[in-house]
């Protein structure tokens, strides 16, 4: 059976700030110019959760810039719900860039907790469309 669309169910929004921080960057290596972009703060907001990166916490993106001036996203960050669930989220994906300067992003985010209250999150697939913002990134993230 071919389907005309997915069946899709948002999840919610990730916004992650990563201009705030130098972006150490390898250019010219054997796989491609290698960047670093460090996430210092974000949310995930949706219907069934509201999470922000934990102060302090590491998080980030580790950007791998292509010959054809796109890039390869690998992206690790941990969130904390607003009733003290922890939650750990990694993507991979790739990016295009846009002619006004912005980028279109598409991910495909796994969640895992052991939290039960969120353990939904655990069992999803999901895929992510994004875009650069002023202040980072931000995804609208669906369950597929």
């Amino acid at each position: 059976m071919t389907l005309d669309a997915l069946p899709a169910t948002h999840i919610g929004t990730l916004s992650a700030r990563t201009n705030d921080v130098e972006r150490p960057m390898v250019a010219g290596g054997p796989f491609g110019t290698k960047v670093v972009a460090t996430v210092s703060s974000g949310t995930f907001v949706g219907p069934k959760i509201n999470a922000a990166i934990p102060d302090g916490v590491a998080a980030g993106d580790w950007l791998t810039i292509l010959a054809n001036g796109g890039f390869a996203l690998d992206v690790r960050l941990s969130l904390r719900t607003d009733d003290g669930a922890d939650i750990y989220v990694t993507y991979t994906g790739f990016g295009t860039r846009n002619e006004d300067g912005t980028a279109s992003i598409r991910t495909a985010p796994r969640f895992e907790t052991g939290d039960e209250r969120y353990s939904w999150l655990n069992n999803l697939f999901c895929v992510a469309i994004g875009t650069t913002t002023p202040d980072g990134v931000e995804y609208e993230i669906y369950s597929i």
